[in-house]
């Protein structure tokens, strides 16, 4: 894995840093669909962090790259949104390790596969 890209939906900019560096989805032209998404993050090895289910329903039937990240903690404040990613954001990295997709509910990570 190189780095994360972050889908449309969600800020651009962090107020913390991951080890690794991000893409935003918007960096890709037009609003790009789901599968153009899923098919810049495998080829450069990216982790796919969205709010969106589609992907990580279809990484449960694929293997990586790309990795999946999926936010399921609701809608937040922009300063909420950041304070609790980074919260859980080392044990993200952590999880990614050894798993294929990681479940961020508002209390607690899921690591799957």
């Amino acid at each position: 894995m190189k780095g994360f890209l972050f889908d449309e939906n969600l800020p651009a900019r962090l107020t913390f840093v991951p080890k690794l560096s991000i893409v935003s989805a918007v960096s890709l032209g037009a609003p790009p669909s789901d599968s153009q998404i899923w098919e810049f993050a495998r080829q450069q090895e990216l982790v796919i962090v969205s709010k969106d289910a589609d992907f990580s329903d279809r990484i449960i039937v694929r293997s990586p790259p790309p990795w999946v990240v999926h936010l399921r903690f609701g809608n937040l404040r922009k300063k909420d949104f950041h304070a609790r990613l980074a919260r859980v954001w080392p044990q993200i990295e952590t999880l990614l390790k050894n798993h294929k997709l990681v479940n961020v509910y508002a209390d607690r990570l899921e690591g799957i596969g």
